[in-house]
């Protein structure tokens, strides 16, 4: 049915994509807590999630979470986390468009003589850098954006089985601040 009455209402679904959080707390105890319970207490997922301090003076800590859904959902999310009273504020750095994202994985591999020369060639193409090698197992770290850790690891993968371990993305807005 194609009705086109100047009466219907515009049929607007946003695009579920990947966000970028963070998120300035108040360091101290049960702060992550609530804010993960806020996560799952609505049913939205967290698919990557760290948190470190970033000013000891003040005892301020950011914690950066990587979710999914569209606008009207990360609007929800954010206006849920102010409600939280340790929270100061609430960036979505994908709206923003103007951040730096990175991420640190590591990658375990088992190296036997006749796939070492094409290990060290996909880790060289990507500056991967060797931090281990003991009885053919070769450890590997890579920083960058996530989607270069992707593409790393499809590389690397098709060599051999591999162990991984993810960070998840930190990211910071590239603008300056004005303090309120």
């Amino acid at each position: 049915m194609n009705n086109k009455s100047v009466y219907d209402s515009p049929n607007v679904t946003d695009k579920i994509e990947k966000h970028i959080l963070t998120i300035l707390v108040d360091n101290e105890p049960g702060v992550l807590a609530r804010v993960v319970g806020m996560f799952s207490g609505r049913g939205y997922n967290i698919e990557s999630l760290n948190v470190a301090e970033v000013s000891m003076n003040e005892h301020l800590s950011r914690v950066t979470i990587v979710t999914e859904g569209n606008k009207e959902i990360i609007n929800q999310i954010r206006s849920q986390l102010m409600r939280i009273v340790p929270v100061h504020t609430v960036m979505d750095l994908t709206e923003q468009g103007d951040s730096v994202e990175a991420e640190v994985a590591l990658i375990k591999i088992d190296a036997s003589d006749e796939n070492k020369k094409e290990v060290f060639r996909i880790c060289d193409i990507y500056r991967a850098r060797k931090i281990e090698n003991e009885n053919n197992t070769l450890i590997f770290e890579i920083a960058g954006t996530s989607e270069r850790i992707d593409s790393f690891i499809k590389d690397i993968s098709k060599i051999n089985k591999i162990d991984i371990v993810r960070s998840g993305p930190v990211a910071l807005s590239s603008k300056i601040e004005e303090e309120e």
